[in-house]
Protein backbone atom coordinates (compact mmCIF):
# COMPACT_ATOMS: atom_id res chain seq x y z
CA UNK A 1 0.00 0.00 0.00
CA UNK A 2 1.78 3.32 -0.59
CA UNK A 3 1.77 6.33 1.22
CA UNK A 4 -0.62 8.65 -1.15
CA UNK A 5 -3.44 5.92 -0.36
CA UNK A 6 -2.59 5.61 3.60
CA UNK A 7 -3.05 9.66 3.51
CA UNK A 8 -6.29 9.61 1.76
CA UNK A 9 -8.20 6.62 3.82
CA UNK A 10 -8.52 8.39 6.76
CA UNK A 11 -10.88 11.04 5.20
CA UNK A 12 -12.43 8.01 3.26
CA UNK A 13 -13.48 6.35 6.36
CA UNK A 14 -14.83 9.86 7.84
CA UNK A 15 -16.98 10.44 4.37
CA UNK A 16 -18.27 7.01 5.16
CA UNK A 17 -18.81 7.59 9.05
CA UNK A 18 -20.68 10.74 8.25
CA UNK A 19 -22.96 9.12 5.95
CA UNK A 20 -23.74 6.28 8.49
CA UNK A 21 -24.44 8.61 11.00
CA UNK A 22 -26.52 10.89 8.45
CA UNK A 23 -28.37 7.44 7.77
CA UNK A 24 -29.01 6.53 11.57
CA UNK A 25 -30.07 10.15 12.11
CA UNK A 26 -32.35 9.65 9.50
CA UNK A 27 -33.67 6.40 11.22
CA UNK A 28 -37.20 7.28 13.32
CA UNK A 29 -38.90 5.63 16.08
CA UNK A 30 -42.30 4.35 15.41
CA UNK A 31 -44.96 3.11 17.91
CA UNK A 32 -48.06 1.21 16.97
CA UNK A 33 -50.55 -0.84 19.39
CA UNK A 34 -52.88 -3.10 17.91
CA UNK A 35 -56.42 -3.94 19.49
CA UNK A 36 -59.50 -6.48 18.36
CA UNK A 37 -62.26 -4.36 16.90
CA UNK A 38 -64.68 -6.28 18.69
CA UNK A 39 -63.30 -7.06 21.85
CA UNK A 40 -63.30 -3.53 24.21
CA UNK A 41 -59.34 -3.18 24.95
CA UNK A 42 -58.28 -6.93 23.63
CA UNK A 43 -54.59 -6.28 22.65
CA UNK A 44 -53.82 -8.56 19.81
CA UNK A 45 -50.42 -10.01 20.07
CA UNK A 46 -48.41 -11.87 17.34
CA UNK A 47 -49.56 -9.75 14.62
CA UNK A 48 -47.54 -8.98 11.75
CA UNK A 49 -46.62 -5.00 11.64
CA UNK A 50 -45.17 -3.66 8.14
CA UNK A 51 -44.05 -0.20 7.63
CA UNK A 52 -43.34 1.18 3.68
CA UNK A 53 -42.92 3.56 1.27
CA UNK A 54 -42.94 3.13 -2.25
CA UNK A 55 -43.05 -0.19 -2.02
CA UNK A 56 -39.87 -0.47 -0.08
CA UNK A 57 -39.63 -2.20 3.41
CA UNK A 58 -38.60 0.10 6.09
CA UNK A 59 -39.95 -1.90 9.30
CA UNK A 60 -41.23 -5.24 10.15
CA UNK A 61 -42.25 -6.84 13.28
CA UNK A 62 -44.43 -8.30 15.25
CA UNK A 63 -46.78 -7.48 18.11
CA UNK A 64 -45.84 -8.48 21.45
CA UNK A 65 -48.52 -9.70 24.11
CA UNK A 66 -49.66 -6.05 24.72
CA UNK A 67 -50.48 -5.45 21.20
CA UNK A 68 -47.56 -2.89 21.09
CA UNK A 69 -45.35 -2.71 18.42
CA UNK A 70 -41.46 -0.67 18.46
CA UNK A 71 -39.52 -0.65 15.30
CA UNK A 72 -37.16 2.15 13.40
CA UNK A 73 -37.86 3.70 9.72
CA UNK A 74 -35.78 5.45 7.48
CA UNK A 75 -38.55 8.21 6.55
CA UNK A 76 -40.93 10.29 8.99
CA UNK A 77 -43.91 8.23 10.23
CA UNK A 78 -46.07 11.41 9.16
CA UNK A 79 -45.30 11.19 5.47
CA UNK A 80 -48.51 10.77 3.47
CA UNK A 81 -46.72 8.52 0.85
CA UNK A 82 -45.61 5.79 3.91
CA UNK A 83 -47.94 2.86 4.47
CA UNK A 84 -48.79 0.62 7.48
CA UNK A 85 -49.61 -3.05 6.81
CA UNK A 86 -50.96 -5.11 10.19
CA UNK A 87 -51.66 -8.97 9.61
CA UNK A 88 -53.04 -11.90 11.41
CA UNK A 89 -54.36 -15.31 10.34
CA UNK A 90 -58.16 -15.07 11.60
CA UNK A 91 -58.51 -11.11 10.62
CA UNK A 92 -58.55 -8.98 7.91
CA UNK A 93 -54.92 -7.46 6.67
CA UNK A 94 -55.47 -3.95 7.73
CA UNK A 95 -53.91 -1.17 5.23
CA UNK A 96 -53.42 2.64 6.46
CA UNK A 97 -51.81 5.32 5.05
CA UNK A 98 -49.43 7.51 7.60
CA UNK A 99 -49.35 9.58 9.82
CA UNK A 100 -49.44 6.14 12.02
CA UNK A 101 -47.25 6.79 15.11
CA UNK A 102 -48.67 6.79 18.31
CA UNK A 103 -51.97 5.38 16.71
CA UNK A 104 -53.85 2.30 18.15
CA UNK A 105 -55.03 0.11 15.33
CA UNK A 106 -57.82 -2.28 15.60
CA UNK A 107 -58.40 -5.28 12.91
CA UNK A 108 -61.09 -7.29 12.57
CA UNK A 109 -61.98 -10.74 12.32
CA UNK A 110 -62.85 -12.58 9.35
CA UNK A 111 -66.90 -12.06 9.02
CA UNK A 112 -68.39 -15.37 7.62
CA UNK A 113 -71.81 -13.70 6.95
CA UNK A 114 -72.57 -13.46 2.88
CA UNK A 115 -74.02 -9.59 3.90
CA UNK A 116 -72.69 -8.93 7.32
CA UNK A 117 -70.30 -5.50 7.01
CA UNK A 118 -68.41 -4.26 9.97
CA UNK A 119 -67.13 -0.45 10.31
CA UNK A 120 -64.40 0.52 12.56
CA UNK A 121 -63.02 3.63 13.82
CA UNK A 122 -60.14 4.84 15.24
CA UNK A 123 -58.73 8.63 15.79
CA UNK A 124 -55.93 9.73 17.84
CA UNK A 125 -55.74 10.92 21.31
CA UNK A 126 -58.20 14.11 20.97
CA UNK A 127 -61.16 14.48 21.27
CA UNK A 128 -61.33 11.73 23.80
CA UNK A 129 -64.93 10.81 22.49
CA UNK A 130 -65.78 10.22 19.40
CA UNK A 131 -68.96 7.88 18.68
CA UNK A 132 -70.15 5.67 15.73
CA UNK A 133 -73.84 6.03 14.67
CA UNK A 134 -75.36 3.58 12.27
CA UNK A 135 -79.60 4.90 11.31
CA UNK A 136 -81.50 2.59 9.29
CA UNK A 137 -85.65 2.48 9.20
CA UNK A 138 -86.73 2.50 12.69
CA UNK A 139 -82.97 2.04 14.02
CA UNK A 140 -80.35 3.75 15.53
CA UNK A 141 -77.63 2.49 16.81
CA UNK A 142 -75.16 4.06 18.94
CA UNK A 143 -73.36 4.30 22.97
CA UNK A 144 -77.06 4.74 24.17
CA UNK A 145 -78.76 1.64 22.04
CA UNK A 146 -75.86 -0.71 20.89
CA UNK A 147 -78.13 -3.56 19.76
CA UNK A 148 -80.19 -2.99 16.16
CA UNK A 149 -82.02 -5.26 14.24
CA UNK A 150 -79.10 -7.37 12.92
CA UNK A 151 -76.63 -4.87 13.81
CA UNK A 152 -74.82 -4.16 17.05
CA UNK A 153 -72.25 -1.70 18.46
CA UNK A 154 -69.41 -3.93 19.82
CA UNK A 155 -67.12 -1.74 21.21
CA UNK A 156 -67.22 2.01 22.61
CA UNK A 157 -64.22 4.38 23.79
CA UNK A 158 -65.09 6.92 25.30
CA UNK A 159 -60.82 7.98 26.43
CA UNK A 160 -59.33 8.70 22.81
CA UNK A 161 -58.06 6.61 19.91
CA UNK A 162 -60.99 4.02 19.89
CA UNK A 163 -62.32 1.50 18.12
CA UNK A 164 -65.39 2.20 17.73
CA UNK A 165 -67.33 -0.90 16.36
CA UNK A 166 -70.42 -1.41 14.15
CA UNK A 167 -71.27 -4.86 13.16
CA UNK A 168 -74.14 -5.44 10.92
CA UNK A 169 -74.46 -9.62 11.12
CA UNK A 170 -77.18 -9.12 8.06
CA UNK A 171 -78.38 -6.19 6.02
CA UNK A 172 -81.99 -5.91 5.24
CA UNK A 173 -82.34 -5.97 1.15
CA UNK A 174 -84.16 -2.73 0.02
CA UNK A 175 -83.29 -0.94 3.45
CA UNK A 176 -81.24 2.17 3.74
CA UNK A 177 -78.72 2.38 6.04
CA UNK A 178 -76.46 5.62 7.10
CA UNK A 179 -73.42 5.74 9.28
CA UNK A 180 -71.76 9.22 10.70
CA UNK A 181 -69.12 10.09 13.66
CA UNK A 182 -70.38 12.63 16.21
CA UNK A 183 -67.98 14.30 18.45
CA UNK A 184 -69.72 13.90 21.93
CA UNK A 185 -66.59 15.93 23.35
CA UNK A 186 -67.45 18.87 21.16
CA UNK A 187 -71.20 18.47 20.60
CA UNK A 188 -72.21 22.04 22.06
CA UNK A 189 -69.90 23.38 19.61
CA UNK A 190 -71.08 24.54 16.03
CA UNK A 191 -68.08 24.89 13.58
CA UNK A 192 -65.44 23.49 14.77
CA UNK A 193 -62.86 21.50 13.57
CA UNK A 194 -61.81 20.06 16.69
CA UNK A 195 -62.93 15.93 15.27
CA UNK A 196 -60.43 16.90 12.27
CA UNK A 197 -57.34 17.10 14.72
CA UNK A 198 -57.71 13.24 16.04
CA UNK A 199 -57.32 12.51 12.25
CA UNK A 200 -60.67 9.93 12.48
CA UNK A 201 -60.15 7.33 10.23
CA UNK A 202 -63.27 5.29 9.12
CA UNK A 203 -62.44 1.34 7.46
CA UNK A 204 -65.52 -0.64 6.21
CA UNK A 205 -65.08 -4.76 5.75
CA UNK A 206 -66.55 -7.66 4.46
CA UNK A 207 -65.91 -11.47 4.45
CA UNK A 208 -61.95 -11.47 5.02
CA UNK A 209 -61.44 -7.91 3.09
CA UNK A 210 -60.92 -4.16 3.99
CA UNK A 211 -63.23 -2.81 1.20
CA UNK A 212 -63.35 0.84 1.61
CA UNK A 213 -61.51 3.43 4.19
CA UNK A 214 -62.23 6.82 4.84
CA UNK A 215 -60.39 9.94 6.23
CA UNK A 216 -61.67 13.48 7.08
CA UNK A 217 -61.37 16.15 5.03
CA UNK A 218 -59.36 18.69 7.14
CA UNK A 219 -61.35 21.86 4.96
CA UNK A 220 -64.81 21.00 6.67
CA UNK A 221 -66.28 22.24 9.90
CA UNK A 222 -68.99 20.24 12.04
CA UNK A 223 -69.24 17.64 15.00
CA UNK A 224 -71.05 15.62 12.79
CA UNK A 225 -69.37 13.51 9.93
CA UNK A 226 -71.86 11.81 7.82
CA UNK A 227 -69.60 9.04 6.30
CA UNK A 228 -71.32 7.05 3.88
CA UNK A 229 -74.55 5.26 3.31
CA UNK A 230 -75.73 1.64 1.92
CA UNK A 231 -77.88 1.56 -0.94
CA UNK A 232 -81.37 -0.11 -1.19
CA UNK A 233 -79.68 -2.47 -3.48
CA UNK A 234 -76.62 -2.91 -1.07
CA UNK A 235 -73.48 -0.52 -2.51
CA UNK A 236 -71.27 1.53 -0.86
CA UNK A 237 -72.44 5.34 -1.44
CA UNK A 238 -69.71 8.54 -0.11
CA UNK A 239 -71.16 10.92 1.52
CA UNK A 240 -68.56 13.29 3.19
CA UNK A 241 -71.16 15.39 4.69
CA UNK A 242 -70.45 17.87 7.60
CA UNK A 243 -73.22 19.54 10.13
CA UNK A 244 -73.50 20.20 13.54
CA UNK A 245 -76.11 18.26 16.02
CA UNK A 246 -75.75 18.60 20.04
CA UNK A 247 -77.15 15.92 21.06
CA UNK A 248 -76.67 12.29 20.42
CA UNK A 249 -79.93 11.39 19.79
CA UNK A 250 -81.01 13.96 17.54
CA UNK A 251 -78.34 12.42 15.06
CA UNK A 252 -81.29 10.54 13.17
CA UNK A 253 -83.13 13.39 12.42
CA UNK A 254 -79.83 15.12 11.58
CA UNK A 255 -79.47 12.07 8.89
CA UNK A 256 -83.22 12.48 7.49
CA UNK A 257 -82.05 13.64 4.18
CA UNK A 258 -79.83 11.24 3.64
CA UNK A 259 -82.11 8.72 4.95
CA UNK A 260 -85.41 9.31 3.31
CA UNK A 261 -84.57 11.34 0.31
CA UNK A 262 -82.08 11.08 -2.60
CA UNK A 263 -78.71 10.52 -1.40
CA UNK A 264 -76.17 13.46 -1.76
CA UNK A 265 -73.33 11.39 -2.72
CA UNK A 266 -69.72 13.21 -2.89
CA UNK A 267 -67.91 12.60 -5.94
CA UNK A 268 -64.37 13.59 -6.25
CA UNK A 269 -62.97 14.92 -9.71
CA UNK A 270 -60.81 12.61 -11.48
CA UNK A 271 -58.28 13.36 -13.71
CA UNK A 272 -57.23 12.35 -17.05
CA UNK A 273 -54.35 11.01 -15.71
CA UNK A 274 -55.68 9.31 -13.17
CA UNK A 275 -58.20 8.09 -15.85
CA UNK A 276 -55.48 6.47 -18.26
CA UNK A 277 -53.79 5.00 -14.76
CA UNK A 278 -56.75 3.40 -13.51
CA UNK A 279 -57.29 1.85 -17.09
CA UNK A 280 -53.45 0.75 -17.51
CA UNK A 281 -53.76 -0.89 -13.64
CA UNK A 282 -57.39 -2.80 -15.07
CA UNK A 283 -55.41 -3.86 -17.71
CA UNK A 284 -52.60 -5.35 -15.68
CA UNK A 285 -55.49 -7.10 -13.53
CA UNK A 286 -57.28 -8.71 -15.82
CA UNK A 287 -53.31 -10.02 -17.46
CA UNK A 288 -53.08 -11.19 -13.87
CA UNK A 289 -56.39 -12.82 -13.17
CA UNK A 290 -55.72 -14.55 -16.85
CA UNK A 291 -52.83 -16.35 -15.12
CA UNK A 292 -54.97 -16.97 -12.39
CA UNK A 293 -52.96 -14.71 -10.35
CA UNK A 294 -55.86 -13.51 -8.26
CA UNK A 295 -54.48 -11.79 -5.18
CA UNK A 296 -52.22 -9.74 -7.85
CA UNK A 297 -55.53 -9.30 -9.65
CA UNK A 298 -57.70 -8.45 -6.76
CA UNK A 299 -54.80 -5.66 -5.65
CA UNK A 300 -54.53 -4.41 -9.15
CA UNK A 301 -57.98 -3.81 -9.87
CA UNK A 302 -58.53 -2.07 -6.36
CA UNK A 303 -55.52 0.20 -6.90
CA UNK A 304 -57.57 1.06 -10.08
CA UNK A 305 -60.70 1.73 -7.79
CA UNK A 306 -58.82 3.65 -5.96
CA UNK A 307 -57.89 6.16 -8.15
CA UNK A 308 -60.95 6.47 -10.20
CA UNK A 309 -63.89 5.66 -7.48
CA UNK A 310 -66.40 5.72 -10.71
CA UNK A 311 -64.78 2.72 -12.61
CA UNK A 312 -67.50 0.26 -13.04
CA UNK A 313 -65.53 -1.84 -15.80
CA UNK A 314 -62.66 -2.89 -12.57
CA UNK A 315 -65.51 -3.40 -9.99
CA UNK A 316 -67.15 -6.09 -12.01
CA UNK A 317 -63.93 -7.41 -12.88
CA UNK A 318 -62.73 -7.47 -9.00
CA UNK A 319 -66.54 -9.18 -8.54
CA UNK A 320 -65.56 -12.04 -10.75
CA UNK A 321 -61.94 -12.33 -9.46
CA UNK A 322 -63.10 -11.93 -5.30
CA UNK A 323 -65.28 -15.11 -6.76
CA UNK A 324 -63.09 -16.99 -8.16
CA UNK A 325 -60.47 -16.74 -5.01
CA UNK A 326 -63.08 -17.79 -2.78
CA UNK A 327 -64.29 -14.37 -1.54
CA UNK A 328 -67.65 -14.44 -1.84
CA UNK A 329 -69.36 -11.72 0.55
CA UNK A 330 -66.78 -9.76 -1.44
CA UNK A 331 -67.77 -10.54 -4.62
CA UNK A 332 -71.31 -9.70 -3.52
CA UNK A 333 -70.06 -6.24 -2.88
CA UNK A 334 -68.27 -5.68 -5.71
CA UNK A 335 -70.95 -6.92 -8.15
CA UNK A 336 -73.52 -5.02 -6.37
CA UNK A 337 -71.47 -2.01 -6.97
CA UNK A 338 -70.61 -2.62 -10.52
CA UNK A 339 -74.66 -2.79 -11.47
CA UNK A 340 -74.83 0.54 -9.15
CA UNK A 341 -72.02 2.12 -11.79
CA UNK A 342 -73.05 0.45 -14.71
CA UNK A 343 -73.62 3.08 -17.82
CA UNK A 344 -73.94 3.27 -21.68
CA UNK A 345 -74.20 0.68 -24.11
CA UNK A 346 -72.98 -2.35 -22.20
CA UNK A 347 -74.75 -1.02 -18.93
CA UNK A 348 -77.90 -4.06 -19.69
CA UNK A 349 -75.02 -6.71 -20.09
CA UNK A 350 -72.96 -6.24 -17.22
CA UNK A 351 -75.88 -5.47 -14.70
CA UNK A 352 -77.16 -8.89 -15.78
CA UNK A 353 -73.79 -10.52 -15.37
CA UNK A 354 -73.37 -9.10 -12.23
CA UNK A 355 -76.51 -10.10 -10.94
CA UNK A 356 -76.22 -13.64 -12.34
CA UNK A 357 -72.98 -14.05 -10.67
CA UNK A 358 -74.16 -12.83 -7.02
CA UNK A 359 -77.60 -15.31 -7.90
CA UNK A 360 -74.92 -18.31 -7.97
CA UNK A 361 -73.09 -17.34 -5.04
CA UNK A 362 -76.65 -17.43 -2.80
CA UNK A 363 -77.68 -20.37 -4.37
CA UNK A 364 -74.26 -22.20 -3.49
CA UNK A 365 -74.78 -21.56 0.12
CA UNK A 366 -78.76 -22.76 -0.02
CA UNK A 367 -80.12 -18.97 0.39
CA UNK A 368 -82.58 -19.84 -1.98
CA UNK A 369 -84.95 -16.46 -1.75
CA UNK A 370 -81.61 -14.53 -2.34
CA UNK A 371 -80.55 -16.34 -5.07
CA UNK A 372 -83.89 -16.59 -7.37
CA UNK A 373 -84.52 -12.63 -7.05
CA UNK A 374 -81.01 -12.04 -8.36
CA UNK A 375 -81.67 -14.74 -11.37
CA UNK A 376 -85.02 -12.67 -12.20
CA UNK A 377 -83.11 -9.42 -11.42
CA UNK A 378 -80.73 -10.95 -14.11
CA UNK A 379 -83.16 -11.86 -16.74
CA UNK A 380 -85.05 -8.50 -16.43
CA UNK A 381 -81.99 -7.13 -17.63
CA UNK A 382 -81.21 -9.43 -20.61
CA UNK A 383 -82.36 -12.14 -21.83
CA UNK A 384 -80.52 -15.57 -21.37
CA UNK A 385 -81.82 -19.27 -21.52
CA UNK A 386 -79.43 -19.87 -18.74
CA UNK A 387 -80.80 -17.34 -16.51
CA UNK A 388 -84.60 -18.82 -16.94
CA UNK A 389 -83.46 -22.35 -16.68
CA UNK A 390 -81.73 -21.22 -12.80
CA UNK A 391 -84.80 -19.44 -12.52
CA UNK A 392 -87.35 -22.28 -13.22
CA UNK A 393 -84.75 -24.74 -10.97
CA UNK A 394 -85.45 -22.52 -7.90
CA UNK A 395 -88.99 -21.98 -8.35
CA UNK A 396 -89.21 -25.88 -7.99
CA UNK A 397 -87.14 -26.04 -5.14
CA UNK A 398 -88.99 -23.66 -3.80
CA UNK A 399 -92.36 -25.58 -4.19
Amino acid sequence: MNRDTIHFLPHAIGAIGLMACATIARAEPVEIHVLSATVKDQAIGEAEVLLQKNGQQSAHGYSDADGNFHGAIQFSADDPLAALIIRKAGYSTLVAKCPCNGLSYAISPVMQQLDGLRVVLNWGATPLDLDAHLVYPGQHVYWNAKQGDESALDVDHTSGYGPETITIQNRHPGQRYVYAVHDYIDRELSGSNAMELGRPQVRVYVGQTLVRSYTIDPAKKGNLWSVFAISESGDLEDLDQYSDVEHPEDVATALANDFNGPLQVSSRPVSANDRVQANELNRDGEAAYRRTDYDTAIRLFQQAIELFPGYGQAYSNLGLTFEKAGNEAEAIWADRKAIALANGPDAARVRASSYYNIARIYESKSEWAKALGSYQAAENEKHSDVYLAAISRLRQRSN
